[in-house]
C-alpha cells in the first residue's frame, strides 16, 4: 500500500492572520502578530502531511502576483507542489482574532473565475497520479462545474487511487451520488446542509452518517463537531471521540489538519478507528497554534498519546 498523499486545491488562498485588541466599525483597527500562510483545503492538508512525515504533492490552480506569492510560501515550507496556471489572481483571505473576547473574525474571498481549459488541466494533472491517495479539498471557484468532484472521483476510481473529499454543497452531493469515495469529512453544518435537516441529536447524526455509508457514497464519513469532538461512520458502525482539552489560539485549518492526519494514517495502513484518533489529535494541535494549520509532529504525537482508549464501534451494517 502506497502512503503517498496528493492533494488538489482549485481555490487556494493567501491566508493573512493577525490579532487586534478589539474589532469595531469605522475607526482604524491596529493589528499585531501578522503572519501569512499558504491556504486552501488541499494546500493545508499537504502542509500537515509533510509536517507529520508523509510524502505529498499539492496540485494547485494559481495566478497573478498572489499566485506567485503562494508558490513562494509553499517553497519556503518545503511543500512539493505542481501549479496549473490560471489567468485570474489567487485570492487573499484574512482572519482577525479579537483579544478582548477571544472571538475570531474570518473574511474569506470568493476567488477568481476559472475557465474550462484551466479546470480541465487540473483534472489532467490528477490523471497523471499513479498510486496512493488523492485528497480533493476546498470550495469550487466560479466557473468550475458543480460536478467537478464527481468527475474527479470517477477518474480516481479508474486509476486505482483512493479518493478523499472535503467540500460542501452541490459539489459534495454530486460526488456522493457518483460514489466510490474513500472518505468524506464535512463539518456538522455542512453535513446538515447535505442531509437537508438538523442533526443535533446524536442518534440522528449517527443514523444520517450510516445512511451515506450504506448508500455507497463513501466508505467512511468523519463529521467534525468543533468543541464536541468528531463522529466516524463506517460499515462497522459509528464511533464518537470528544475534543481534547487544549488552549484555543485559532481554528483556521483545524479540519484540514484532522483530515491530513487521518488520511496519512489510513495510507500507512492504520485501522479507521486508529486513523480517526490521529485526526482528532491533529485537529486539537492545530487549534492550539495561531495561523493556518500549524500542528507540529511532536504536538500531534503527544495529544494522540492522551487518547488512551478508543471505544468499540456500534451499529454495524447488516
Amino acid at each position: 500500500m502506497s502512503s503517498f498523499v496528493a492533494t488538489l486545491t482549485l481555490n487556494p488562498t493567501i491566508d493573512l492572520a493577525s490579532e487586534a485588541e478589539t474589532v469595531h466599525p469605522v475607526r482604524k483597527i491596529r493589528t499585531h502578530g501578522e503572519r501569512q500562510d499558504p491556504g486552501g483545503g488541499g494546500v493545508n492538508v499537504a502542509r500537515v502531511v509533510r509536517e507529520l512525515g508523509g510524502e505529498t504533492q499539492a496540485i494547485i490552480l494559481a495566478g497573478g502576483v498572489t499566485g506567485r506569492f503562494l508558490e513562494e510560501l509553499l517553497e519556503e515550507g518545503g511543500v512539493p507542489h505542481r501549479t496549473i496556471p490560471i489567468a485570474g489572481r489567487t485570492r487573499i483571505s484574512h482572519t482577525v482574532l479579537e483579544r478582548k473576547t477571544g472571538l475570531e473574525y474570518r473574511f474569506v474571498a470568493e476567488g477568481p473565475t476559472v475557465s474550462a481549459p484551466e479546470w480541465e488541466a487540473a483534472l489532467a494533472a490528477a490523471a497523471e497520479l499513479r498510486e496512493g491517495w488523492l485528497v480533493a479539498s476546498g470550495s469550487l471557484p466560479p466557473g468550475v462545474p458543480s460536478d467537478f468532484y464527481a468527475r474527479l472521483a470517477a477518474q480516481a476510481s479508474r486509476q486505482g487511487l483512493r479518493c478523499v473529499l472535503d467540500t460542501s454543497g452541490e459539489g459534495l452531493k454530486l460526488a456522493l451520488r457518483q460514489g466510490g469515495l474513500e472518505l468524506i469529512k464535512p463539518s456538522l453544518g455542512e453535513f446538515e446542509a447535505l442531509m437537508g435537516r438538523p442533526l443535533r441529536e446524536p442518534a440522528a447524526l449517527e443514523a444520517a452518517a450510516m445512511d451515506v455509508v450504506r448508500a455507497g457514497g463513501a466508505r467512511m464519513v468523519a463529521v467534525t463537531l468543533g468543541g464536541d469532538g468528531a463522529l466516524l461512520a463506517t460499515a462497522e458502525g459509528t464511533l464518537r471521540l470528544p475534543a481534547l482539552d487544549v488552549v484555543v489560539r485559532g481554528a483556521v485549518g483545524a479540519g484540514d489538519s484532522f483530515l491530513a492526519a487521518m488520511t496519512l494514517a489510513l495510507a500507512r495502513g492504520d485501522t479507521p478507528t486508529d486513523a480517526f484518533a490521529w485526526g482528532v489529535a491533529a485537529g486539537a494541535a492545530a487549534v492550539s497554534n495561531a495561523g493556518t494549520a500549524h500542528p507540529t509532529r511532536a504536538e500531534v504525537g503527544a495529544l494522540r498519546a492522551r487518547i488512551t482508549s478508543v471505544p468499540q464501534m456500534a451499529g454495524a451494517l447488516p
